[in-house]
């Protein structure tokens, strides 16, 4: 008997396993066709249901936001493109919140081979063996995993908090800094605790208005929104133009 491939669930830090499927959009190969763009793939337990439903009306309401980050969405299920697009269909006639004749543009994956599900360990055996569970990657230009939610099947993702994730990783990457618990764009940031002794006298006779120091190994800038809005989309806007 010939014995199943045993994945590895890839971690932060991790280099996002490859893969080719078909999808609601076409074929795709992962992640090099989103060279030089943020990604955040998602997965569902399955198509029609309610929970499901909700999360993608929610996700494509979103989607222009997420597009002025420079960030592409795109989802999976164990389902076959014909339940995708079936459901898809199913949507445009659903009224939830203020949204009616919704058009899913994202792409849906079709692996109810549960390759690619395995490859991401998106599949909890003690929740489920045929179906994944509300798992989110957050994929970096470089085709690197930055950060991982996960959610039960039974509880809707917060997507105030999918975008917050985003934007605090590309704040990271854009100032340098670090983001404190609760942090939202405005909010101030945590910079770099000194490694030597010298740094360290320094930061503790600090005269810089704009940190606050709170302990030597505790200190916030201030990094307006306007700042942090104008980096961002300026430099998704640059990679549009290339």
């Amino acid at each position: 008997m010939q014995e199943d491939t045993i994945f590895q669930m890839p971690l932060i830090g991790d280099k996002a396993p490859e893969f080719k499927a078909n999808t609601t959009n076409g074929i795709v190969n992962f992640p090099s066709d989103y060279a030089g763009k943020w990604v955040i793939l998602f997965s569902h337990p399955a198509d029609f249901t309610p929970v499901c439903t909700t999360e993608f009306m929610t996700f494509q309401s979103m989607l222009s936001d997420f597009k002025k980050l420079n960030t592409e969405i795109i989802g999976l299920s164990v389902g076959t493109l014909t339940g995708h697009l079936a459901w898809i269909e199913a949507i445009k006639n659903l009224k939830y919140r203020d949204w009616s004749n919704m058009d899913i543009t994202f792409p849906i994956i079709d692996d109810m081979n549960m390759e690619v599900a395995k490859k991401y360990g998106m599949i909890h055996s003690h929740s489920s063996n045929n179906k994944t569970v509300r798992a989110v990657f957050f994929i970096d230009p470089n085709g690197i995993i930055r950060a991982i939610l996960y959610y039960p099947l039974t509880t809707g993702r917060n997507f105030d908090e999918i975008k917050r994730t985003l934007i605090a990783l590309q704040t990271t990457d854009a100032f340098g800094v670090a983001t404190p618990a609760d942090w939202q764009i405005g909010d101030e940031v945590v910079i770099s605790a000194p490694s030597t002794t010298e740094e360290l006298k320094k930061r503790l006779a600090n005269t810089n208005k704009d940190i606050d120091v709170k302990a030597w190994f505790l200190s916030l800038q201030k990094l307006p929104e306007k700042d942090i809005s104008e980096k961002l989309y300026k430099e998704s806007l640059n990679k549009k133009i290339k």
